[in-house]
């Protein structure tokens, strides 16, 4: 279903109360529409640290004091000196950066120097040189395997395929870094090519492709008819501009007769909050759709206002690849009975991270609250159940057109629907 499966991103819309500004989530241990960066696992809220000490805090003890400064001086110095090979000054102070954060234990917790931040910039807005892929690496085994191929994109041209497992772009091993690093290296000048080594399931040797980069603008939202009165709507990530496109959708399918709707969140990493809540404003009636908590007890709640919803039976697809902002939407939708979750449990992402920018261009990412459904449920490391629990089963030939018909997860939602 990767090829068919949505793209876009989304517009963001006036909020009656909103997190901070901008926000991601997504998944895994770390989810990258590859050659960019979609940071996995995240929200993502730009902007001021809000805790109970102020903005970021009131930091009353200084880890770096003067021994431990004399100590880093230390150690640099014996670097310097018998280090094998040159030092990169730069290189060593971006280290003691990324350690800090890393001592946390949090994989969602990080620190970007300024090319880094770029990158991570570059991904929100969804447009880059690269093959037109989405990774996903393991935050246990550091494992990365692709897991959807955009339609038209080099990475479906050289035969790329959902399920293969990275194990080298150009002449580093894919699960000796983190993902974000990673893909700065899949990306790269537009007709410029970059080697990957992938292992597919069925295959005894591990396969080499050299796929040409070329820009790549990713759509997050596709709709169709199904049959009867019932239309789908597929949302791959929640960007920039996947509010206004899936208000679009709507609209058409409406124009072509759909009063009922399934809502397609399979292998969604999530996205920016902003763009999670303004869907769901345009979907709920008045009311709270998701708040969040930090350690001090602070609530920051976003809500659905009483100007607009969409009264539509409603049938919502999702599996274990589906994560916080996906997340965000599967339970509202539960918890407000505003339709039938079906697949499997999510992955169970309930976390929140701010990204702030640093005066030098660096910024960091770090774990600050986290978020909670509607009644007031944290999904962190549980997920969010299906009503009608079903695995996925494709009957159609690989190579063949998608044929929704041949998907049972989208039979049983049109079953559910045609019942009601």
């Amino acid at each position: 279903m990767e090829d068919f499966q949505p793209a876009v991103r989304m517009a963001r819309k006036k909020q009656k109360r909103t997190f901070v500004k901008g926000v991601v989530t997504g998944v895994m241990s770390t989810l990258c529409i590859l050659a960019l960066l979609s940071m996995a696992g995240m929200f993502w809220i730009q902007g001021r640290f809000s805790t109970g000490g102020g903005v970021f805090g009131s930091a009353s003890e200084n880890i770096v004091d003067g021994s431990v400064r004399n100590k880093i001086n230390e150690l640099s110095a014996i670097i310097r000196q018998y280090y094998y090979e040159d030092v990169d000054t730069k290189a060593l102070t971006d280290g003691l950066y990324k350690g800090l954060f890393a001592s946390l234990g949090d994989p969602y917790s990080a620190y970007y120097n300024e090319d880094e931040y770029e990158e991570l910039m570059i991904s929100a807005e969804a447009k880059y040189s690269g093959i037109g892929a989405v990774l996903q690496q393991n935050s246990k085994t550091m494992e990365v395997h692709i897991v959807r191929v955009y339609e038209g994109t080099p990475a479906q041209k050289a035969g790329l395929k959902a399920g293969d497992r990275v194990l080298q772009v150009e002449d580093i091993e894919a699960s000796s870094i983190q993902l974000a690093e990673l893909v700065t290296h899949i990306r790269g000048e537009e007709n410029s090519k970059v080697y990957l080594k992938v292992l597919r399931e069925g295959e005894p040797e591990p396969i080499e492709y050299r796929v040409k980069r070329s820009r790549v603008d990713v759509p997050t939202v596709q709709g169709m008819m199904l049959e009867d009165d019932i239309g789908y709507i597929g949302i791959a990530e929640f960007g920039e501009a996947t509010a206004k496109a899936f208000k679009l959708q709507v609209r058409e399918l409406q124009d072509q007769g759909m009063e009922k709707m399934v809502v397609d969140l399979r292998d969604n990493p999530g996205g920016m909050l902003t763009s999670v809540t303004e869907i769901l404003d345009y979907i709920l009636p008045e009311g709270l759709i998701v708040y969040t908590e930090d350690k001090y007890g602070n609530r920051q709640e976003e809500e659905s206002d009483a100007e607009h919803y969409l009264d539509l039976p409603m049938a919502v697809l999702i599996n274990g690849n589906s994560a916080s902002s996906s997340e965000i939407f599967a339970g509202a939708i539960r918890d407000y009975n505003y339709g039938t979750l079906i697949g499997t449990t999510t992955y169970g992402k309930g976390i929140v991270q701010t990204v702030r920018s640093l005066s030098d261009n660096s910024a960091i990412k770090l774990t600050t609250a986290k978020y909670f459904t509607p009644k007031g449920e944290n999904i962190h490391g549980k997920g969010i159940e299906p009503d009608i629990e079903l695995e996925y089963k494709y009957t159609g030939k690989e190579n063949e057109e998608f044929d929704y018909t041949k998907d049972n997860q989208i039979k049983r939602a049109v079953r559910e629907l045609q019942a009601e």
